[in-house]
């Protein structure tokens, strides 16, 4: 059964919150989606940093080195490769060039991201709004990305 995920991650990967700022935002982001809007709220804390895809919603992924399209199955094995282990590093060469860049500078057709907190919210039927946004990196105490992913 496929199913749709909001998250929420820290806009630097390895930045992660202190346990009172995870849970005051997990607490704004369960306030946001009272029950039935959603199936449940989750906060997820690693020590190495996790690849958070949009899934199926993942169109392309553009290279900013060569402007050419990188073939999505390159980036769906490198996401299992690493699914276990996490990335010690982001750095990787791009297979349409060569150039090696970090993996979150890649031009991603449905934002994907990666980092050591979230806070996901499965079967949301909605983004979060600009001002929401706001209010869930003030709670954090960093920038925030969101991604919208369909598993």
């Amino acid at each position: 059964m496929s199913q749709d995920v909001l998250s929420v991650i820290p806009a630097d990967p390895r930045w992660q919150p202190d346990k009172k700022a995870a849970e005051r935002t997990h607490a704004l982001v369960a306030s946001w989606f009272p029950e039935g809007s959603a199936t449940y709220v989750e906060t997820t804390r690693s020590d190495t940093v996790t690849a958070f895809s949009s899934g199926q919603n993942l169109d392309r992924i553009g290279c900013p080195a060569c402007g050419e399209e990188i073939d999505l199955d390159w980036w769906f094995e490198l996401e299992e490769e690493h699914s276990e282990t996490g990335f010690t590093s982001l750095d990787v060469a791009v297979p349409c060039c060569g150039a090696v860049l970090p993996l979150d500078s890649l031009d991603y057709d449905y934002p994907c991201g990666f980092a050591r907190f979230r806070i996901a919210v499965w079967d949301a039927e909605r983004w979060f709004e600009d001002g929401e946004l706001a209010a869930l990196a003030e709670a954090l105490g960093h920038p925030v990305r969101q991604i919208r992913a369909y598993i």
